[in-house]
Parts: structure tokens; C-alpha cells; sequence
């Protein structure tokens, strides 16, 4: 059983990565430095890392941002190019299951429609779960998607507290 969880996001720019945070928060958020609280259902929070743009646009490594904040729950945004595998393998050696939307395949894509850098086969290779969604559809149903996912995972392992 992973003991860690990573929810991802993945898409080319402009695919809704960040329209998600924002619509799961409540509010326009970023990465921050610290872990923070997100609100599950009325009096039930989670604490957990969020990497709002991704490490690949940012030209960053994962592991440097995430440094050693412990992290039980990541949201990470991610970038579906070929340095999003640095990102994927960080995650996978640290045995976190993964967690993965997949926004808009092939809509930025010049004309493939399916997986061009076969990244679909990468994640269903470890502990995972792959979803496609519209990033053009309004967030709110693969945001409660995510947030059922979330609390189901946090409350099996105790981590779901008041606030």
C-alpha cells in the first residue's frame, strides 16, 4: 500500500492544469513553500504540497522544489512533454501511487490524437490510475473527481483532520 499520493494534472500549456487548482481551492492559487490546508467537505481538511506550474515549464526539477517538506499528498501540475519522465520517475522511486488527469490529449498537439511520447504505458506500469478529461469542459466535475479520490485515500490512513 503507497504511503504517498500524487494527483496530477497533465496537458500541454493552456490544457486547464491551473483552472484546476484554482476551482479544487476555491481561489486563484501557486506553488507555495509550505504545505497547505484543502478543505474536503465542511470541517474536514488534508494537508498537502502543491506544484501549480509545472516543474517541465518551469525548467525545474521536482525534487528541488518538493525538498524536504515530508509531503504526504502532492498536487502537481505536469507537462506533457518528454521531461515530464524525470518528474514521473521522481515520483514512482519515492512509492507514491499515482493519480493522473490527463487534459485535452491531442489537442495541442498538431495533429496526433493519441500519446505521442507514450507516456500512457509509463503510468499504468506502476501504481496507478489514468484519466482523460476536457480541460475545455468547467473543472467542477474532475475537481470532485480529485476530491473524492483525495479523501478517500487521506481517511483510510488517518490524515483527515478538523479545520
Amino acid at each position: 500500500m503507497a504511503s504517498r499520493l500524487l494527483i496530477g494534472v497533465l496537458g500541454n500549456r493552456k490544457a486547464g492544469k491551473s483552472r484546476t487548482w484554482n476551482t479544487l481551492f476555491g481561489r486563484r492559487v501557486r506553488t507555495g513553500k509550505y504545505r497547505r490546508h484543502l478543505t474536503l467537505r465542511p470541517n474536514e481538511c488534508v494537508e498537502v504540497f502543491l506544484i501549480s506550474g509545472s516543474a517541465e515549464e518551469r525548467g525545474k526539477y521536482a525534487g528541488d522544489i518538493l525538498e524536504d517538506k515530508k509531503c504526504r499528498i502532492v498536487l502537481c501540475s505536469l507537462q506533457y512533454t518528454e521531461n515530464v519522465y524525470e518528474t514521473f520517475d521522481y515520483f514512482t522511486e519515492r512509492g507514491f501511487q499515482l493519480y493522473i488527469h490527463w487534459l485535452n490529449p491531442g489537442y495541442y498537439d498538431h495533429g496526433a490524437q493519441w500519446d505521442r511520447l507514450g507516456i500512457v504505458n509509463r503510468i499504468i506500469s506502476t501504481h496507478s490510475m489514468l484519466g482523460i478529461r476536457s480541460g475545455q469542459d468547467h473543472p467542477a466535475t474532475r475537481v470532485q473527481e480529485i476530491r473524492e479520490c483525495i479523501y478517500g485515500w487521506a481517511k483510510y490512513r488517518g490524515l483527515i483532520f478538523k479545520c
